[in-house]
């Protein structure tokens, strides 16, 4: 219970924080990515302070053998660049311009009642959806036609 109302808190904090910001308005973002036209710098200190967070926060982790609510920490494994890392963050940038929102306030939006983020999100779960067909079946590595040890 601990753990569940921990997450609840933080995932509101981390909402109030987006909407503070201006995260969940589409047009700042996309003044944003405008660096030749209208450019609104404020978004650069937000991800600039989510970064300092987050350069705290990782070197602070390897003192705790565990989170303090529970669970294991999920830290990435893989190092390497390969073409589905820069073609998602390519497809993740051309939505995030396109349609002003990235997933995390495109979701807060949703429940704050925009209209314009429920369209966003469904079209990122159709995709998600798309990607999941796509990669059980055409990007899925070619599978053996007899397994090991049964020739």
């Amino acid at each position: 219970m601990r753990a569940t109302m921990s997450v609840f808190l933080l995932g509101l904090l981390f909402g109030a924080g987006l909407v503070i910001s201006g995260m969940t308005q589409p047009a700042k973002v996309v003044n944003f990515l405008n660096i030749a036209g209208s450019w609104d710098a404020s978004l650069a200190f937000v991800m600039g302070g989510a970064m300092g967070v987050n350069l705290i926060a990782t070197r602070l982790m390897p003192r705790f053998n565990a989170p303090i609510f529970g669970g294991a920490f999920a830290l990435p494994t893989r190092t390497d660049i390969d073409p589905r890392l820069v073609g998602g963050a390519a497809l993740f940038g051309v939505g995030w311009g396109l349609g002003g929102f990235c997933p995390g306030p495109a979701l807060v939006s949703v429940v704050g009642g925009a209209s314009e983020a429920l369209i966003f999100v469904g079209a990122m779960l159709g995709g998600m959806a798309l990607f999941h067909l796509a990669d059980t079946t055409v990007l899925a590595p070619a599978k053996p036609a007899v397994e090991a040890g049964k020739a």
